[in-house]
């Protein structure tokens, strides 16, 4: 079965929870968004089907009916997860096909191109 991955306005509450490093109620993720904020019931609903997706956990908050949000993931393993299935769909599986299409569809820089030669020379070999 293939990965489930998050839609944009998903990825924008996950973004809050993963910058806020600490379990959240809706109320303080809607908080930290910037103006014009999305409704209170759109971030609830989004967080009820990331819930379903297995991307977050929900525990009540105290006696009431308020439940706290958290992650269940980080930000680096969604990174990974998402790239990898880009490279597997897009790219069959090929990290060098992945890179030659970034490299001839960007602009890079002669900085950039060194960057990545260094990043490419000094990177642990598996």
């Amino acid at each position: 079965m293939k990965q489930q991955t998050l839609t944009k306005g998903e990825i924008q509450v996950m973004n809050i929870l993963w910058d806020m490093q600490r379990a959240a109620c809706v109320a303080d993720i809607q908080r930290q968004y910037p103006e014009p904020q999305p409704a209170y019931t759109t971030i609830a609903t989004f967080l009820k089907i990331m819930e379903q997706k297995g991307f977050v956990e929900k525990r009540k908050c105290g006696t009431g009916k308020t439940f706290v949000y958290s992650p269940l993931l980080t930000r680096e393993r969604y990174r990974r997860m998402v790239v990898d299935d880009v490279k597997d769909t897009f790219f069959g599986g090929s990290v060098k096909s992945l890179v030659s299409f970034f490299a001839e569809e960007d602009e890079l820089t002669q900085e950039d191109i060194n960057e990545i030669l260094s990043l490419l020379q000094n990177r642990k070999t598996v």
